[in-house]
């Protein structure tokens, strides 16, 4: 009986220790693919769109947390402007860069859909500028100075670009070593906000009504409580759709949707509710990829949907730079993937400053600003407006005395568009902090306000 018990429990042990393995041989096979997944479409952009030395690019990327992407292997074809990225031959991705619309991950070896689409030519988006007090803009240079000091090597800030706009007008700039005024930089999520501006366009031509439902057909069957949902609901993160947006599980939607999808809106709009629209709010990637297959539905034109980010948003404002990515199936990677230099960046945040007007021209609604910096009803934090932070995310800094009015586009990795009203500053800051920590942008804000004599 005892040789029997001693056989049992052997077996129960071998059994557990397959499971195991069985389930860690699954979780590293799952960091391979993001991993090769992640490196081919960075990458691709960095050198494509950013314009960036390959090798350079590369390096960047395989840094603090990233270190393990070392082991991926890239290959990079200028002639089909594309980078596969392989580990052990067996998990393999690649992404492909297209006029107009930036890089795309090939899905099941399908390339990414669309035809090209004319950019403007590219061209310095400059902007004047002028500070007469010698006092003022040494103070002002000095905090800038200070974002691209590394005062802890094992948590790097890694900033790449800062501009400040004072009344309109440059009052300090500076780019880390290999960056410069015409390169276009990654906004990760500020492109949500970027967003939120294309949909405030067809809101003002009067062809989508914030209170009404959106459109999505895959919602039209009868009792699909998903037909409720409401643009304002989807601007304001308050769909009650399932997202998991931890980005700390390689098995979280966010990874899935951003780097295994082909038509990564369709991924978000097959969510079920997990509440009530309207009912809770939660950050979502997914809400803004819907917001992105609004669009598309109601412009029913792939031509004039891909060229509607320039006609009607960065050609009016200069923004000569910018690239909003599309999908593998040619929506706008709206959660996500948009390139800018930090001046067209810093327009975009003026655009806000403005009320919505740029030279004269009214280019969001009348009171659509004012929409925007409204917080969310379902947020309790009151952290949240429209696709803008009205408080800077607790992880990269927890300070709250920022002036009231101020609000923010932010991004994965410390990208910031902050619009100070009361002051009449734009501050942007561009950077690779993978450990958010790293990063104290309220610190920051308040510093170059009281530089410039501004609280």
């Amino acid at each position: 009986m005892r040789v029997r018990s001693r056989r049992i429990a052997l077996l129960i042990a071998a059994l557990v220790l397959a499971i195991a393995f069985v389930f860690v041989l699954r979780y590293a096979a799952r960091l391979a693919a993001i991993g090769t997944a992640y490196t081919a479409k960075v990458l691709c952009s960095e050198v494509f769109v950013s314009g960036r030395d390959p090798d350079a690019a590369l390096a960047s990327l395989e840094v603090d947390d990233l270190a393990s992407l070392r082991y991926v292997k890239v290959s990079l074809d200028r002639s089909t402007r594309s980078v596969t990225a392989s580990v052990l031959s067996f998990f393999q991705r690649r992404a492909t860069y297209r006029d107009g619309q930036g890089c795309a991950l090939f899905v099941d070896g399908v390339p990414p859909a669309g035809e090209t689409v004319a950019g403007a030519p590219r061209a310095l988006a400059s902007i004047p500028a002028s500070i007469d007090d010698a006092a003022v803009r040494a103070r002002v240079e000095s905090v800038v100075d200070s974002a691209f000091i590394e005062p802890n090597p094992e948590r790097p800030k890694r900033t790449r670009a800062v501009v400040v706009l004072h009344h309109g007008q440059v009052v300090a700039e500076r780019y880390a070593p290999g960056f410069g005024p015409e390169t276009p930089l990654p906004g990760w999520s500020m492109t949500k906000s970027v967003m939120n501006a294309l949909v405030g366009i067809l809101v003002r031509d009067g062809q989508l009504t914030l209170g009404a439902p959106v459109q999505i057909p895959e919602w039209r069957a009868s009792g699909d409580p998903r037909s409720h949902i409401t643009l304002d609901q989807l601007l304001r993160m308050s769909s009650g759709l399932e997202f998991d947006e931890d980005m700390d599980d390689p098995r979280a939607d966010i990874y899935e949707m951003l780097l295994a999808t082909p038509d990564m809106a369709s991924f978000a709009i097959q969510k079920p509710l997990r509440s009530a629209p309207g009912r809770t709010w939660q950050y979502s990637s997914g809400t803004s990829m819907i917001l992105a297959r609004v669009l598309r539905n109601l412009i029913n034109d792939d031509s004039g949907y891909r060229t509607l980010p320039r006609r009607a948003l960065f050609g009016p404002l200069g923004m000569t730079s910018a690239v909003l990515e599309t999908d593998a199936s040619g929506t706008f990677a709206g959660a996500s993937f948009m390139y800018a230099t930090a001046r067209d960046w810093a327009r975009f945040g003026q655009l806000y400053l403005q009320d919505g007007v740029w030279n004269g021209q009214r280019i969001l609604p009348d009171g659509w600003v004012s929409y925007t910096r409204t917080p969310a009803p379902a947020d309790p934090k009151r952290d949240y407006g429209a696709h803008f932070w009205l408080n800077v995310p607790d992880y990269h800094g927890t300070d709250r005395t920022e002036p009231p009015g101020t609000f923010h586009a932010g991004g994965h990795e410390g990208q910031f568009v902050t619009v100070v009203p009361s002051a009449d500053v734009v501050i942007v800051r561009l950077g690779h902090t993978r450990y958010p920590d790293a990063w104290d942008h309220p610190a920051f804000v308040r510093d170059i306000l009281a530089a410039l004599g501004r609280k």
